[in-house]
């Protein structure tokens, strides 16, 4: 593989992964904390279970990743879906960071010579980029749900982690005045800023 190439595609990788826990951290911040625990129906899972399920495949996913099966044998996933009497908000939270630390101590130190490698998850082959792509579609698709539950319990209160609604021309301007290479760290910073601005001058 062209070395410039898989070098950008690592890069590209571990910081859409830390703008997805951005993300989701900033949804998070905005959560009481009994909201952690709330189910909108018997058939929904809360913030917390969303986490720990997660955590519990980032854990598994990625120690000794590139040794290993990706679904190791002491996972407990079922588990994942319980969330037991004893644990708080703050148990959560050190067991998501754990498991996103986990992720990034591997891919980190991987080189353009590991992305053709092949590694197995549950007994299927895949190649690293396979399964760098398949860890990325399934936590962005959990973060999708844990924005959406807070961004429910917030409701009108809730600051938006994405361009305001009707403010798109608006955004396109502000970013025009702030030419650069895009940083997806920063993104939602931006759109922070942005909102922020925009509040101010309506207070005025």
């Amino acid at each position: 593989m062209n070395e410039a190439l898989a070098k950008h595609y690592l890069e590209d990788s571990i910081a859409s992964l830390r703008a997805y826990k951005k993300m989701a951290e900033k949804a998070l911040d905005q959560l009481k904390e009994d909201e952690f625990s709330i189910t909108l129906d018997e058939e929904a899972n809360s913030v917390a279970v969303i986490m720990k399920h997660m955590a519990g495949n980032m854990l598994s996913r990625w120690t000794d990743f590139l040794i290993s099966d990706g679904e190791k044998p002491d996972r407990n996933r079922d588990m994942e879906f319980v969330i037991e009497p004893k644990t708080g908000k703050d148990d959560v939270l050190a067991y998501w960071e754990k498991g996103w630390q986990r992720v990034f101590d591997a891919l980190e130190p991987l080189v353009s010579e590991d992305l053709e490698r092949k590694v197995l998850i549950r007994g299927q082959e895949h190649t690293v980029i396979q399964a760098i792509n398949r860890q990325l579609m399934h936590y962005a698709y959990h973060i999708g749900q844990i924005v959406f539950l807070a961004k429910h319990f917030r409701s009108s209160e809730w600051k938006s982690l994405s361009i305001p609604r009707n403010r798109s021309a608006a955004f396109n301007a502000y970013l025009a005045e702030k030419p650069g290479v895009v940083d997806k760290e920063k993104q939602l910073d931006a759109v922070a800023d942005f909102t922020n601005q925009t509040q101010s001058q309506s207070n005025k």
